[in-house]
């Protein structure tokens, strides 16, 4: 679409840079290798290079080898995305038993509350109760549509657009629009109560995507309030937009740190919904995001992982020194987006 302003032939040099620094990396089965090959995934969607694939495909087989985690947890059910996406190109129904297994854990299992709201969990154990944090939109909602738009379910489809539509409720913040970290329904708050910026890449993200995948979302009411989300969110996120095209940590804190996950997220989601009204923020985001990326594929300035803090110093101060596979895989996830933004499909006038 005119106005997007990159070279395809940095955006596709970088991606290759960025594929093999990320498969060096000693990821193990959880959410920072489910975000990483959720990237390389879209990579390969995108490019059909086969390198990416074979690369992707070899490290899981790897896995599977030595052996799968015994207990799932809604961040180790991120790995279900990479899966989807090599079964679609083997066949082979090794990897799909795997996702099935996943899907079989978060509908039946998976800990949850009030109005069959997924419970985000880490462990085994009970770490957060009756705690709803953004990250289950990416690691578990988006992946139980993905999965129930492939196979056709109803129910499956239906209980990912609850997710959508609780994590709505329980985390936007109706006068800003923009999206807490997180939520305690036990004692009905939002804790510290900051807007993190990681945490509105993964509503932002996620949300935009139900649109394009969803044959005719505008049947479904709760889509409705997914777009009226995302619409009121990226409105806010546009404003807080720094000079150098970038996000920070905390949103609205001109003291935190730019933050390169979250403005993968952000400015992927902006790609996505197709609003022309953003396009000059992409553009800047385009010069911001490059300007971050190591020359042997490292994306720079990435937050480390991190829990709902206690306060405003909990944010600022977690480390932005170390690769992490969420910035890696948010990064592939944009230049992806970026090299088809003329097949993106927007949501019309909703």
């Amino acid at each position: 679409m005119a106005g997007i302003e990159y070279d395809s032939k940095q955006i596709r040099e970088l991606m290759d840079k960025i594929v093999e620094r990320t498969m060096r990396m000693d990821l193990t089965w959880d959410w920072p290798c489910g975000v990483a090959y959720y990237g390389i995934s879209r990579a390969y969607e995108v490019t059909k290079d086969q390198h990416y694939l074979d690369l992707m495909k070899a490290r899981v087989d790897e896995y599977i080898e030595l052996g799968l985690p015994k207990t799932w947890t809604v961040n180790a059910c991120a790995m279900g995305h990479c899966l989807i996406t090599i079964y679609e190109a083997t066949g082979d129904e090794k990897y799909w038993d795997i996702v099935m297994d996943k899907i079989d854990y978060i509908r039946h299992k998976a800990l949850r509350f009030g109005d069959h709201v997924l419970q985000h969990t880490v462990s085994a154990n009970n770490d957060f109760p009756e705690q709803a944090w953004a990250d289950t939109l990416f690691m578990a909602a988006y992946f139980l549509l993905r999965v129930g738009v492939k196979l056709k379910d109803e129910e499956i489809i239906e209980d990912a657009l609850n997710q959508y539509y609780w994590h709505i409720k329980y985390l936007q913040d109706p006068e800003s629009g923009l999206w807490y970290h997180g939520y305690n329904n036990i004692d009905k708050s939002h804790m510290s109560g900051f807007y993190w910026g990681r945490a509105n890449c993964w509503a932002a993200y996620t949300m935009s995507r139900v649109g394009g995948i969803l044959p005719e979302a505008y049947l479904y009411p709760k889509f409705l309030d997914v777009v009226g989300s995302l619409n009121e969110q990226l409105s806010a996120l546009k404003t807080l937009q720094t000079e150098n095209g970038l996000w920070r940590t905390i949103l609205d804190d001109p003291e935190s740190y730019e933050e390169l996950s979250a403005s993968c997220g952000i400015a992927a989601a902006m790609l996505a919904k197709g609003n022309p009204l953003h396009i000059k923020y992409i553009n800047r985001s385009i010069k911001g995001i490059i300007d971050n990326i190591s020359p042997d594929g490292r994306m720079l300035n990435v937050s480390a992982g991190t829990a709902v803090m206690k306060d405003r110093d909990g944010y600022r101060n977690i480390s932005k020194d170390w690769i992490q596979g969420w910035g890696q895989g948010l990064v592939l996830a944009f230049f992806a987006l970026l090299l088809d933004y003329e097949n993106v499909r927007s949501d019309g006038a909703l």
